[in-house]
């Protein structure tokens, strides 16, 4: 059974997905910001993390996937990321020359069909 660490400070969002994810045989930690997320990672390797992109301040979740990234202990973890920013509002929040190290965006609210589906594309 594949390990999701759902990151996110929205816990209708994580009980809800974690109802999903376990409903189709994921065994589903979660974490309520970055910091807690990557001290999660760091003490019992999840093998995908679903991650927020706005948490404990704007860019919460884009942090937890540089540092992801640069450690050699978790940089082979997939990493989807949700936000609920779309369209040109959102867009002017994130730097447009900047490599985003991430497997998967999926917009909220998720269609649980939709994150399923991605979540086994990213588990291989």
């Amino acid at each position: 059974m594949a390990k999701v660490l759902v990151v996110d400070d929205d816990p209708d969002f994580v009980k809800v997905t974690s109802k999903v994810l376990e409903k189709a045989g994921y065994d589903v930690v979660s974490a309520a910001n970055g910091a807690k997320a990557l001290k999660a990672m760091r003490q019992d390797t999840p093998d995908v993390v679903l991650l927020d992109i706005m948490m404990s301040y704007i860019l919460d979740g884009l942090d937890v996937s540089r540092e992801m990234a640069e450690d050699p202990a978790l940089k082979d973890i997939p990493v989807i990321m949700v936000t609920s920013l779309t369209g040109v509002q959102g867009s002017g929040m994130f730097p447009t020359d900047e490599y985003v190290p991430v497997d998967e965006w999926l917009s909220k609210p998720v269609d649980p069909d939709r994150l399923v589906t991605r979540m086994g594309e990213a588990l291989g």
